[in-house]
Order: structure tokens, then C-alpha cells, then sequence
């Protein structure tokens, strides 16, 4: 596993050696990331970045290679925090990154909103639609906000009402559905 594109091009992340976590692969990555390159309004240039459940931190340190202003980190499993730490430490990019442990489905109150959203939740847990509303109802998302949810091909989540589906594509077994997190009337 490596990073794709940006300044980071070409470095390599520590991965799990067991199958606990399940890693964005480069190849559903980097078509992920030529989507938000090509997106107007621009998502990736100067955004704050929430890489829930976060695994290796792949998505987020991707993001920051590609041009994101910082990420936060948010996963629950101190091996999988690890991983993420040494993942920064290795790209000397602690201070564009704060890791969190923390429940994604019950998120402590947030003043610092994010902009991109990254959530890759374990298979089969039910956790994306109760992961949002954490995310949106303690403010960790700003108005606006970019999100992007990764999920087996076959699943049909249940979005909460604020988040509306913008693309929705297959890679194989996997499945990427981008929305926007909007709580305003749209006229």
C-alpha cells in the first residue's frame, strides 16, 4: 500500500498484518481521488480533512498529499491508531494531524468543522447512517462538507435526510458514494 499521487507520491504505509482492517486498495484510491480533483467547487485544495474509521489513515494522509490543509483521525482500535501514527510520523506530517480515539457512532461535541469526510466503516455493521448523524450533530462537519462513503458494492445504506448522494460508483466489490452534507434549504 502506498500513497498514489501529490506530494507524498510513492511512499509506502504500514498495513495490519492480519485482515482487521480492510484498506481503501490504490486502485479504488486513486480513482476516488481523481473524482475529487475534478470536482467544482474544488474539495481538496486547503480542506480540513475527518478520516473516520480511520484503519491505516490511508484516505487522509492521501488527502494531504493532494493538497488538504490538515486531517483528523478517528478510530476506536489502539492497533489501528497505531498504524495511523506510524503512517504520519513516517511522512514527517504531524503538524497537519491530530488522531482521535474515538467511537464513530458516538462522537463527543467538535468546534472544528471539516470540509472532506472520509468513512470506510467495517462491512456489515450497520455503522454508516448512525456514523453521520454523530458526525453532523456534534459538529464535525462544516456546512457544505464533501463526503465520501466507502461500502460493499452489493449495500444500500440509509443516508440521514441532511446528506444528499451526488456520485455513486462500483469498483469491483467495493462501492464509493460521494454526498454533500447540507442542513440548509436549497431553493
Amino acid at each position: 500500500m502506498r500513497i498514489v499521487g501529490g506530494r507524498y507520491r510513492g511512499h509506502r504505509l504500514a498495513a495490519p498484518a492480519d485482515d482487521r482492517v480492510r484498506p481503501t486498495t490504490d486502485r479504488v484510491r486513486e480513482s476516488l481521488f481523481n473524482i475529487l480533483a475534478h470536482r467544482s467547487p474544488p474539495v481538496l485544495d486547503g480542506a480540513i480533512v475527518l478520516d473516520l474509521f480511520a484503519g491505516t489513515g490511508a484516505l487522509g494522509l492521501e488527502a494531504l498529499s493532494r493538497g488538504a490543509a490538515r486531517a483528523v483521525f478517528v478510530d476506536q482500535d489502539p492497533r489501528s491508531l497505531a498504524l495511523v501514527r506510524a503512517n504520519v510520523a513516517a511522512l514527517k506530517a504531524e503538524a497537519l494531524c491530530e488522531i482521535v480515539r474515538a467511537d464513530a457512532a458516538r462522537l463527543a461535541p467538535r468546534p472544528l468543522a471539516a470540509t472532506l469526510a472520509f468513512l470506510d466503516p467495517p462491512y456489515g455493521q450497520s455503522l454508516i447512517a448512525p456514523s453521520l448523524a454523530a458526525a453532523a450533530d456534534g459538529g464535525w462537519l462544516a456546512e457544505g462538507a464533501f463526503v465520501v462513503i466507502e461500502l460493499p458494492a452489493a449495500e444500500e445504506p440509509a443516508l440521514p435526510p441532511a446528506f444528499s448522494p451526488v456520485d455513486d460508483r462500483r469498483y469491483g466489490a467495493t462501492r464509493i458514494i460521494c454526498t454533500c452534507y447540507e442542513t440548509r434549504e436549497v431553493p
